[in-house]
């Protein structure tokens, strides 16, 4: 993966069944117009191998959506990032919030994926965002830096997804300029902790993306992609927004 290309990135999170191949089909033929912008599908685990394979040499990369820090062992129902690796995966989403909350994950678990992701040689795509309680309290950039400290391993190869948890499936975005307050943050930490190569990480904006608000959203500064969701199950709308980019 190229970490200097704008990388549109969507996670279908549990929504998909074989017969969604269409829509990916869709996603890569519509990948020949956008060379220069980097396109990730992240599906359900049961479709990982199958749309690997169908965009193998398309230029459309495939995703899993969550790993487990060890290789292999007793984990009843877990993925490795080797099995995701295995099964032509390029990356993973570690860290969403959705993990967070529903699983319990802790910043030193998300930590724990991110590296293990490295470990298989896929791109570990880290996850960070402040609940709407949080916001309101003004703790949104303690928040985030916190779980940057907390989350982000030791080797600067990975990309950076700022996600407010309020904003994800509402229909709500924050204004473009809280999103650079926040990217900008995150690349001040980036900076402090890994130096030039910290410039160098992609930081996404994530939470109810749509082609209608992408081109303002993405133009804030240090906005270098974006993690999709909703939008990213129907073709179309998942490359009108990585078109604002074109």
């Amino acid at each position: 993966m190229k970490p200097n290309s704008p990388l549109v990135a969507g996670n279908w999170k549990m929504h998909g069944l074989k017969s969604s191949a269409g829509e990916l089909q869709k996603i890569i033929a519509g990948k020949k117009a956008l060379p220069e912008i980097e396109l990730l599908v992240c599906p359900p685990a049961t479709l990982v191998a199958q749309f690997a394979a169908a965009a193998a040499g398309s230029g459309v990369a495939i995703g899993g959506q969550d790993c487990h820090a060890q290789r292999s062992g007793a984990f009843t129902g877990d993925i490795s990032a080797e099995m995701l690796k295995d099964a032509g995966a390029a990356a993973v989403i570690v860290g969403h919030s959705e993990r967070r909350q529903h699983h319990g994950e802790t910043d030193a678990a998300v930590r724990a994926k991110a590296e293990g992701a490295q470990r298989a040689g896929l791109l570990p795509i880290i996850c960070v965002g402040e609940t709407r309680g949080q916001r309101r309290a003004g703790e949104t950039l303690m928040v985030v830096g916190s779980q940057l400290d907390g989350s982000l391993p030791d080797i600067a190869e990975f990309a950076i997804a700022y996600e407010p948890v309020w904003a994800i499936g509402s229909g709500e975005t924050p204004r473009p300029k809280d999103v650079a307050d926040v990217h900008g943050l995150i690349r001040d930490r980036l900076r402090s902790r890994y130096g030039e190569k910290g410039d160098r990480v992609r930081i996404l904006y994530g939470g109810s993306v749509t082609p209608s608000n992408a081109r303002e959203l993405l133009a804030a500064d240090n906005v270098d992609g974006a993690l999709v969701g909703g939008a990213s199950l129907k073709a179309d709308e998942f490359l009108a927004i990585a078109a604002v980019y074109r």
